[in-house]
């Protein structure tokens, strides 16, 4: 088990803190928006089970949603829409998503621990943690919000588009999907630009 803290920790002693975690979901998917988090939990808890939420499965990712939110000291959870990101582009609409995650938060934070390699659009003091959804708590955590947010989106949307069985692959290029796509074509919450490669 990695210790969850030890980048954490290091960041604090040189910023005094508040540290917190972002990650995004649902940049890959064909539909729907993408989804961001920004978490800040109390220095050093231990949550049970905390991990990537790829790691995990959704009735996992459900109970340590409820977990995370009753304990981190604060959350944001934000999205940006299917026309940003036809505007914007996937990456660009991703740091939308987690600029308003993070404006979320009070207190402010001092540096916000961005998951991947690009942070390039974030609009605030950030460090890019590689892996950084098995590395951190904090990024852990968000991870989780993010992913079980747009679940329930999806599942949502499952309910009001019920020909293209969103509930079963949210949204993601998977056979049944692009089977789906070619028997009804794009829903409005398709991402146009994505469909371009499709067959």
């Amino acid at each position: 088990m990695t210790d969850l803290w030890e980048i954490e920790n290091s960041v604090y002693e040189k910023t005094g803190g508040p540290v917190c975690g972002v990650d995004e979901a649902g940049r890959g998917p064909l539909a729907g928006p993408v989804y961001a988090a920004a978490v800040i939990l109390p220095k050093g808890l231990m949550i049970p089970g905390l991990d990537d939420s790829k790691k995990l499965s959704e009735k996992k990712r459900e109970e340590l949603f409820a977990v995370i939110t009753d304990s981190a000291l604060s959350f944001g959870i934000a999205r940006a829409e299917v026309e940003e990101i036809e505007t914007l582009n996937i990456l660009n609409a991703t740091f939308l998503a987690m600029n308003r995650a993070i404006s979320m938060l009070d207190p402010a934070p001092a540096v916000s621990l961005i998951d991947g390699n690009r942070n390039s659009g974030i609009d605030t003091e950030s460090i890019c943690i590689i892996k950084g959804d098995s590395k951190c708590a904090d990024i852990a955590a968000a991870s989780i919000l993010a992913k079980v947010s747009r679940d329930r989106f999806m599942y949502e949307m499952a309910d009001r588009y019920p020909q293209y069985g969103f509930d079963k692959h949210k949204g993601y290029g998977t056979m049944l999907h692009y089977e789906k796509l070619r028997e009804f074509g794009p829903s409005p919450i398709h991402r146009l630009s994505f469909l371009k490669k499709m067959h």
